[in-house]
């Protein structure tokens, strides 16, 4: 037998008032969404409790479902409220039920904000690897990957749905609304990759602005060159950077730690129009163009951020994914085509991905591709660059070295 268990806490409700103090009220709440998800009410029990202090009581009850529960508390004085819902796997999956159970009860109460995390929970004694569920990602509207995972940990952040889990393949892996984003076991194909190239190309880069980064692992392999004196992180949402703080060391490194390290907690492109100062790097770690950090592609955006490169400095971001976002890489590519006079784009494999995937490194004057294997060796040497696992004197330049298909997608209309 295996359950999915879901919990929410939610602070300052902005609802009806009934459905903090009426337990007629919330009962009907709770049978009507229960109906909506498609579970099946056995029975339900609800306990008002007398005024204290002046202040009206609050609410417990449950709803005893054929698949489990549904239970609820209220505070009324602070407007709080705490939810669980437990569903059963035994003859069917009820994963999907139970989340739309949660959801709708948790939009009924109108919560400023929520903290919501899952579980899934079963006999530890018959479990195995293989019986983990899945935990997927839609790439595209026809096509979804996904991985064996368990011990999700779902939070709601102020800005995006924050969740950490532990998977059989790749250890320790974070998701921000319902994307991944990075795990433990293979955060080196992107980081490495997003980071070296340019970085490299640069004959002395020694200050650097990553936007987003929240999980530390790119600010870490810039730092690896010791000719930086400097890597300003500014990323949106701080709950990012404390949970993986607390659970990503084998992405971070302990690079928190690192003097050189400028955290700017807040809006990226704020940090960019204020700022009067000058980088040789500038790479934008963030979610996907379709998300809501997309108009940080737009051409608009870039300028502003050409603005505060240093002469001969580069500018590096991804372009998602040329064998499932064609269209996408395109357009974005011709964006930056007219934005910079030099424009390199290449590609690597993301494991977590689940595809290959385009990176680009924009500039006036600076040229990756001009690089040999021996001008890379040497500057990684130069530089003590070390403990690298994908990027080395050789992968430079085939990183560049494009299929056909996507060479021409980014290539610049004549």
């Amino acid at each position: 037998m295996q359950g999915l268990h879901l919990t929410a806490d939610l602070y300052q409700c902005s609802c009806d008032r009934a459905l903090m103090i009426s337990a007629d009220a919330i009962a009907q709440l709770c049978r009507s969404q229960t109906d909506a998800s498609g579970l099946t009410l056995v029975d339900d029990k609800w306990v008002k409790f007398p005024e204290w202090q002046g202040q009206p009581g609050g609410v417990t009850g449950a709803v005893l479902l054929a698949e489990s529960h549904l239970a609820i508390h209220t505070w009324p004085e602070t407007g709080n409220v705490t939810i669980d819902v437990y569903v059963c796997n035994f003859s069917d999956d009820n994963s999907a039920k139970a989340r739309a159970l949660m959801d709708g009860v948790v939009a009924a109460y109108a919560p400023r904000d929520a903290v919501r995390q899952q579980l899934w929970r079963g006999d530890i004694s018959t479990n195995t690897v293989g019986q983990y569920p899945w935990v997927m990602e839609q790439i595209t509207p026809h096509a979804a990957f996904g991985f064996r995972a368990h011990d999700v940990q779902r939070t709601q952040t102020p800005f995006q749905t924050l969740e950490m889990m532990d998977t059989p393949s790749f250890g320790r892996v974070m998701r921000l609304d319902d994307r991944f984003m990075t795990s433990e076991g293979e955060e080196f194909f992107y980081h490495e990759c997003m980071a070296h190239p340019a970085a490299i190309a640069h004959p002395a880069p020694r200050q650097a602005l990553v936007i987003g980064g929240g999980d530390g692992g790119l600010a870490e392999e810039l730092l690896k060159h010791n000719t930086l004196q400097r890597v300003v992180l500014a990323e949106l949402d701080e709950a990012v950077i404390r949970a993986s703080q607390a659970q990503l060391p084998r992405v971070h490194n302990g690079v928190w730690d690192d003097p050189r390290l400028q955290l700017q907690i807040g809006d990226g492109m704020a940090y960019v129009d204020a700022t009067t100062e000058r980088f040789d790097l500038i790479v934008l770690d963030l979610t996907d163009p379709d998300t809501p950090a997309g108009s940080l592609y737009s051409a608009e955006a870039l300028q502003r951020m050409r603005r505060v490169l240093n002469p001969g400095g580069a500018l590096v971001l991804h372009l998602g994914s040329p064998v499932f976002h064609p269209e996408q890489v395109q357009a974005l590519a011709a964006t930056l085509h007219g934005c910079f006079a030099q424009v390199a784009c290449y590609g690597v494999y993301v494991p977590l991905y689940g595809a290959y995937w385009g990176m680009a490194v924009c500039s006036d004057t600076l040229q990756p591709t001009a690089l040999t294997a021996q001008d890379v060796a040497r500057r990684l040497a130069e530089r003590g660059v070390g403990e690298l696992q994908y990027y080395n004197d050789q992968v430079h330049g085939a990183l560049f070295a494009l299929p056909n298909y996507y060479r021409k997608l980014v290539q610049p209309e004549k």
